[in-house]
């Protein structure tokens, strides 16, 4: 790596992780509950973390803090992300050198949090990306692809089963084998990505899921960058191969959109394909793994579905109340506003804690009990809420319902074996692995 190369890297790092964590761990210190929370969750003390968050829920609706304010509670959460006073994002340098210095350090490749990532952008851009894409991500078009989705999952299923009629003792691990495979390839058939770089994909966007979290050590950071490097230079390759070939998958039509209409530059182009597919299969990763863990972990759970197959698209919508697979996200004041009632100076930055808010318990009834007939499960704000909503919403409840419907079906007596790894990420909540015995498929 050249010199000034890294050393832009490393200002970087120093800038946007190393110093937000060491003052963040100085006010902890210091009993900043906001800080502590985001300690706790650096250093994977869930234990902690939870009753913090917890402790925060009781003390109200919004807790201010030195670097930011917190919200725990259902009503503030939401009222952050639909709020026409804030933006996405954290407060970036205002004017002076910090600004010189974040505008010399600013790297030249993809990243899910700046621009022209739709994370990260407000209207009128904003709009102008997400029109192109609403029409494709319609519960309607969605539900089109509900029998390219059995397929997949069904033929995934054939190979486990072969595997395990080869071995009946065969041990897999489902996150591997079927949570991440499954909506990788759907979401490559959607953007046109052929089948012998899905494994490629699936690498590039897991080794980049960190680039949410703050506070990443130096080699991390570095390794992050790196797979976010290399994913811009795929990118990049990719669209001019369906430029030389177009089809009529969704990047195909938004490179028409590019090219034709002037719509999005290429960098736009890039930044939306990107998200787009990173999107679409981590949090789906996510969900399914985390769904398979809340059933085995609730057998009683898995009967009522067995006895009431109709629960399933409610069961999915409880395990993304009680394990979402984002768990917080982050806000800024664009001007003096309130917030739950409590005034907000403009370039506050506001933390707006998804998976508390899910267990609020003014809104949910004995919010920790896993309950897959839950009546109010869908009220949970895993997909976020206001213009921010998840684009990818209807493909991720239907790749949860086919795909965790199919696996139990096909595997009654499936069970998890100890060895289960939670991924250390902390934005984005998952499982690393999950080791399985399939037991008999059924006939």
């Amino acid at each position: 790596m050249r010199t000034d190369t890294r050393a832009r890297r490393t200002t970087r790092w120093v800038t946007e992780h190393a110093l937000p964590m060491t003052y963040l761990r100085v006010a902890a210190l210091g009993g900043d509950l906001q800080a502590q929370v985001v300690t706790a969750s650096a250093a994977g003390d869930h234990e902690r973390l939870e009753a913090l968050l917890a402790r925060a829920r009781d003390h109200g609706a919004l807790v201010p803090g030195r670097f930011a304010a917190l919200a725990t509670r259902h009503a503030s959460v939401k009222e952050i992300l639909t709020s026409p006073d804030v933006r996405v994002g954290f407060p970036g340098p205002d004017g002076g050198t910090a600004e010189r210095v974040a505008r010399w350090s600013g790297a030249a490749h993809l990243h899910p949090l700046k621009p022209p990532s739709l994370l990260a952008v407000e209207p009128p851009d904003h709009t102008r990306y997400r029109k192109l894409l609403t029409r494709v991500f319609t519960v309607r078009a969605v539900e089109a692809l509900r029998p390219r989705v059995e397929g997949i999952a069904a033929g995934l299923l054939d190979e486990l089963e072969a595997r395990a009629a080869a071995d009946p003792d065969v041990v897999v691990d489902l996150v591997e084998d079927y949570c991440a495979r499954l909506p990788v390839i759907v979401i490559a058939g959607i953007l046109g990505v052929p089948p012998e770089q899905h494994a490629k994909v699936l690498r590039m966007g897991s080794a980049a899921a960190p680039s949410l979290d703050l506070g990443l050590p130096w080699r991390e950071f570095a390794e992050v960058e790196d797979s976010l490097a290399e994913f811009d230079e795929w990118i990049e390759g990719h669209l001019a191969h369906l430029r030389a070939h177009p089809d009529d998958t969704l990047m195909s039509r938004l490179l028409r959109a590019s090219d034709e209409e002037g719509i999005l530059d290429h960098t736009e182009l890039k930044g939306t394909a990107g998200l787009v597919l990173a999107a679409g299969f981590e949090t789906t990763v996510n969900l399914l793994g985390n769904s398979i863990a809340l059933l085995h972990d609730h057998p009683q759970q898995q009967a009522a579905l067995d006895a009431d197959p109709t629960l399933w698209p409610n069961a999915v919508e409880e395990v993304l109340r009680l394990d979402p697979p984002v768990y917080l996200t982050g806000r800024t004041s664009t001007k003096d506003t309130t917030i739950a009632g409590v005034p907000i100076a403009e370039r506050t930055m506001l933390t707006a804690m998804i998976g508390a808010a899910n267990l609020d318990p003014d809104v949910f009834d004995d919010p920790e009990r896993f309950d897959v007939a839950r009546p109010n499960a869908r009220e949970h704000l895993a997909f976020s809420a206001g213009r921010h909503h998840c684009l990818g919403a209807a493909l991720a409840r239907l790749e949860g319902e086919v795909g965790l419907r199919a696996i139990h079906e096909r595997f009654p007596r499936l069970a998890l074996l100890p060895g289960r790894v939670r991924r250390t990420t902390r934005v984005l909540r998952g499982h690393e692995r999950l080791p399985a015995r399939l037991g008999s498929p059924a006939r």
